[in-house]
């Protein structure tokens, strides 16, 4: 999938719902629900059980969805998710040679970068965006904000700290798009399998977004 594609996805959805998980069965319930709740962009993180065997079934599962993952941390790992049908990259930090790997393969790959140095370095390289982490820490929304002076043609997708009360702000600020992990999938709710009430708070995400 082109970097083009890629881009009017996250510009046509805002959102992207990160699933981490000890279970398979408990990381496609989540999934299940949030795409239930019209969230169309999954990531499925590598540390989660089974990671690469999940991103496989939901891309037949949910069709409609593209299905990624996140927490690659070498180039092996990159290989194998690129091999299980990943269809979008998120790391950790940024890494050269997975940049490269993955712009080879014509997969989207969102490196982790926090300074404007980072954020410049992974997009000079091929990034087709900048994953912000830990935005919190950094201001929030108003980090965003500053970076759209100088690096105003990068795309940005803060996570770490983004909530269903403020995932509107990022993009006003200038976000391209947000990841949400814990705060789409609050503990008590996962652990009833409240599948319901999540599906109704993603619902409630997508309508502010748009």
């Amino acid at each position: 999938m082109s970097n083009q594609v890629w881009l009017s996805q996250l510009q046509q959805h805002r959102a992207i719902a990160v699933i981490r998980a000890p279970k398979i069965e408990l990381a496609r319930q989540m999934a299940l629900a949030v795409a239930s709740g019209g969230m169309q962009l999954i990531e499925i993180t590598w540390n989660s059980d089974r990671a690469g065997q999940l991103i496989s079934q939901l891309r037949t599962e949910l069709p409609n969805c593209m299905i990624g993952t996140g927490t690659l941390f070498n180039a092996q790992q990159l290989q194998e998710a690129i091999a299980t049908g990943a269809q979008f990259l998120f790391t950790p930090h940024v890494d050269l040679a997975m940049i490269q790997a993955a712009v080879e393969k014509n997969v989207p790959i969102i490196p982790g970068g926090l300074s404007p140095t980072e954020i410049v370095t992974a997009w000079s390289h091929g990034a087709s965006c900048v994953k912000v982490f830990p935005v919190e820490a950094m201001g929030g929304a108003n980090y965003i904000k500053s970076l759209q002076g100088p690096l105003g043609q990068i795309p940005l997708i803060p996570t770490g700290g983004v909530n269903l009360d403020n995932a509107k702000e990022f993009l006003q600020a200038g976000a391209i798009a947000v990841g949400l992990s814990s705060q789409l999938f609050p503990k008590h709710l996962v652990i009833e399998g409240n599948w319901h009430a999540i599906t109704k708070q993603t619902k409630k995400l997508i309508q502010q977004l748009e």
